[in-house]
């Protein structure tokens, strides 16, 4: 395979000591049970191979665009009891992205986007905080789970293990996807106290009294044709953010 000089791990200080780029992007994953049959890695998988594509849609267009090795573990609070969910706590993000920022900022890469692949990750407290450590800098997060209406490609609902990302990995990952027989159901409980489900009051889901195969989500209609067609649609749709961002004046941003 071709060297992709929009990838930081591939490419060489050959390419690099006179590149100039405009955005870097960081995709961050998790390490985690995804149901009986998905691998512990399946965030850092689709964070990597979604951000490599889309950021593949915006070079070819001109933007300078370099894309970082992914974080592999994320927030796991909710998880402490499920055997090897790694954890960063929310604090520990908090420095890493302040170390990379300080290596950006002073080598004037003043775009940086975090590719969130996770949904224990809530990183908005962090940007507003790393906004006042770095103000020249602009930064922001995406969730590539909010690009497109999941009902648009796939028939049942969930979050984690369903048949979205079931789908991905039956198209990324084929062989680290055990056969069907071995898929866990994805039955959840929901919170007893209607406030929970409606989404206006907040708490930690206790994993392990949630689900009983860590999944979230019915993944029995999942198909590879499913999830290639999913993920060319939302890098396309990434990538052609990622060139406005990398053509944008970060000084002139509203209208």
């Amino acid at each position: 395979m071709a060297i992709r000089p929009y990838i930081l791990a591939e490419t060489n200080w050959k390419s690099l000591k006179n590149a100039s780029f405009e955005l870097a992007v960081l995709p961050w994953g998790a390490t985690e049970a995804h149901n009986y049959h998905l691998p512990y890695a399946t965030d850092v998988y689709e964070g990597e191979e979604l951000a490599a594509e889309a950021a593949k849609h915006a070079w070819e267009q001109g933007g300078k665009v370099i894309v970082l090795p992914v974080i592999p573990f994320g927030v796991n609070t909710g998880q402490s009891d499920i055997y090897l969910d790694i954890n960063l706590n929310p604090s520990t993000q908090f420095a890493i992205l302040s170390d990379i920022l300080t290596v950006l900022n002073r080598q004037g890469i003043r775009k940086f986007m975090i590719f969130n692949s996770h949904g224990g990750n809530n990183f908005k407290a962090l940007v507003r905080e790393l906004g006042l450590k770095f103000p020249e800098m602009f930064i922001c997060v995406s969730n590539w789970t909010k690009v497109f209406e999941r009902a648009t490609y796939f028939k049942e609902t969930g979050d984690h293990a369903e048949e979205m990302e079931t789908s991905l990995l039956l198209y990324l990952k084929p062989d680290l996807v055990l056969p069907k027989k071995e898929w866990g159901k994805g039955n959840a409980k929901s919170f007893k106290i209607k406030a929970f489900t409606e989404g206006w009051v907040w708490a930690e889901r206790k994993w392990s009294q949630v689900s009983e195969d860590t999944g979230i989500g019915n993944p029995t209609f999942a198909t590879k044709e499913k999830g290639e067609q999913f993920f060319k649609d939302v890098t396309a749709k990434l990538g052609e953010m990622m060139l406005h961002l990398c053509k944008a004046d970060i000084s002139d941003l509203y209208e």
